[in-house]
């Protein structure tokens, strides 16, 4: 046990490290989802995001968002408590049984207009856990979508460019 240890200890790691992100494609993205906020809305974008029983790999992405890297409040995009303040509904996974109900309250709570984005491939069609026994399905099967963002999960950047086009198309 001792000569394994050591030798771990020894050792490089196999794993390659990751390309280093371009801080200029992110800034780009980003002035691009601004104005198209401002312009939309005339104000920032208020988003409320809703887990309907993932298994919270998207949400990390999501939550990455408001790390110092990419930093979405920099650019007037926040993430609200209640969707009564909400201009973007962003779910997340298959629709469970039990989340059902609670995805449909949520949406009319949210004032018009508003959006609603499918985040990942649960998000689209229920992903691996389709077919299952408490999953309803996608989020299209609950309420009206928007916008799919595929992925599995989406990164940040994919988030982003999805925001960009919701507020560029809708």
């Amino acid at each position: 046990m001792r000569k394994l240890l050591l030798q771990s200890l020894l050792r490089l790691p196999l794993t390659v490290s990751a390309p280093p992100p371009s801080e200029q494609a992110l800034a780009e993205l980003a002035a691009q989802v601004e104005r198209a906020a401002r312009r939309r809305l005339g104000r920032s974008l208020s988003i409320r995001e809703v887990d309907a029983g993932s298994c919270n790999g998207c949400e990390l992405e999501i939550h990455a968002l408001n790390n110092v890297f990419y930093d979405l409040e920099r650019f007037g995009f926040h993430f609200v408590a209640s969707p009564r303040h909400a201009d973007v509904l962003l779910v997340t996974g298959p629709v469970t049984a039990n989340m059902k109900e609670g995805l449909e309250r949520t949406y009319h709570a949210t004032p018009d207009p508003k959006w609603v984005v499918a985040v990942g491939d649960c998000g689209r069609d229920g992903g691996v856990f389709a077919g299952g026994y408490a999953c309803v399905g996608g989020v299209s099967a609950v309420i009206p979508v928007d916008l799919h963002i595929a992925g599995c999960p989406p990164n940040p950047m994919q988030l982003l460019a999805g925001l960009l086009a919701l507020l560029q198309v809708a």
